[in-house]
């Protein structure tokens, strides 16, 4: 009694440590409860981050294997049995089908599968735009609906913008719109999103365009005398006379000063012989004084 605050003291201590015992009981599990969840949580994580990239890694090693294959077909075969993880795997194995398919038979086919996948949901607007525009250099819409599907790519911001209007430029120099189509290409040509490459590609097509030259279909046709099956082989008469019937911009004034008459390319590749020279096909006749045109 002689020290009445230190018997206080310890009855105020131990009236503290039952009251965080009782606390401690009552509330114990529930920081046992976060705890596992906690770790749960991270263990989950850590189990479905490792299921993504086993899957990524299948599915890489399966598309390594299918593009080792030797023939276009069976790569393109392989690419089909391939097993997508997703809506991006899907359409990343389009655009690998397409890339056989550019030289092949099946460019429908694949242009199709390329526009099938870019409807699917969720997909980032890169690779919806990419499968567009790929689609469309492999088997283009008609006109009316391929200049609704270009004109949405190549809105301001959209990643192939520039590629997009490089597109619309030739649709309407093909539909015989040239100024229109030069206007783009200008426009183009000083665009900040062009590259290099798609720069100097714009600059050589408007040299082109303004010198006279037209757009012309690129695919290749059979040479002159081969037969086509069910069809007669063409003679050289034959072939020399449509050579005659294209028209493209030749040195005729300069024909009347006595120089030889530039020879308008064929396209069939028929050699053109002396006798054909000297009958009515277009060759080079040797301008004797006379006035007399030479490039009919």
């Amino acid at each position: 009694m002689a020290n009445p605050d230190s018997f206080i003291d310890e009855v105020t201590e131990e009236v503290r440590r039952d009251r965080l015992f009782a606390f401690f009981r009552k509330w114990a599990w529930l920081a046992v409860v976060i705890v596992l969840v906690l770790v749960g949580g991270a263990a989950i994580l850590e189990y479905r981050r490792a299921q993504t990239e086993a899957t990524a890694q299948a599915f890489g090693d399966a598309v390594i294997t299918a593009l080792d294959a030797a023939d276009p077909a069976e790569r393109i075969a392989r690419l089909d049995a391939i097993e997508a993880p997703g809506p991006e795997g899907e359409i990343l194995l389009a655009l690998l089908a397409a890339s056989e398919a550019a030289e092949g038979e099946e460019r429908a086919a694949a242009a199709a599968r390329l526009r099938s996948a870019a409807e699917a949901p969720g997909l980032a607007i890169r690779y919806v735009h990419l499968a567009l525009l790929k689609a469309h250099l492999l088997e283009p819409l008609p006109e009316a609906e391929a200049r609704l599907v270009l004109g949405t790519l190549a809105e301001p911001g959209a990643p192939y913008a520039a590629l997009a209007e490089e597109q619309l430029a030739l649709l309407d120099i093909a539909s015989g719109d040239v100024e229109s189509g030069v206007e783009r290409l200008r426009r183009l040509e000083i665009a900040a999103d062009a590259t290099a490459g798609l720069q100097q590609r714009t600059g050589q097509l408007i040299v082109a365009l303004e010198s006279g030259a037209s757009l012309v279909d690129a695919a290749p046709e059979p040479a002159a005398g081969e037969a086509t099956e069910g069809a007669p082989a063409e003679t050289p008469d034959e072939a020399t006379g449509a050579a005659a019937e294209t028209e493209t911009p030749a040195a005729e004034d300069d024909a009347g000063a006595g120089a030889p008459a530039a020879e308008d390319d064929a396209g069939a590749g028929a050699p053109v012989t002396d006798e054909d020279a000297g009958a009515d096909a277009p060759g080079a006749e040797e301008d004797a004084g006379a006035d007399a045109p030479a490039g009919q």
